[in-house]
């Protein structure tokens, strides 16, 4: 098995910060008032997430492996 030498926690590489971003913008766009109302949008938003863009992060993937093993620690377009 290879293994990269690069943090677990890189964005980069950690498809559910993607997800997450996309997830923020659309409960910011319900501008929940209380936590209830914030749980309730989380949910709501986060089953409304179209399959498309799970797909398109995971196709994604050797891009991303490339530009992070490029970059050597620095930052890249993802």
């Amino acid at each position: 098995m290879n293994v990269l030498e690069w943090p677990s926690e890189s964005p980069d590489l950690n498809p559910i910060e993607h997800l997450w971003r996309y997830l923020k913008i659309a409960v910011q766009r319900c501008s929940p008032s209380n936590l209830t109302e914030l749980q309730r949008i989380c949910r709501e938003e986060w089953e409304k997430l179209p399959n498309y863009r799970c797909t398109k992060i995971v196709v994604s993937y050797p891009r991303r492996h490339k530009a992070v093993i490029a970059a050597k620690d620095a930052s890249t377009m993802y």
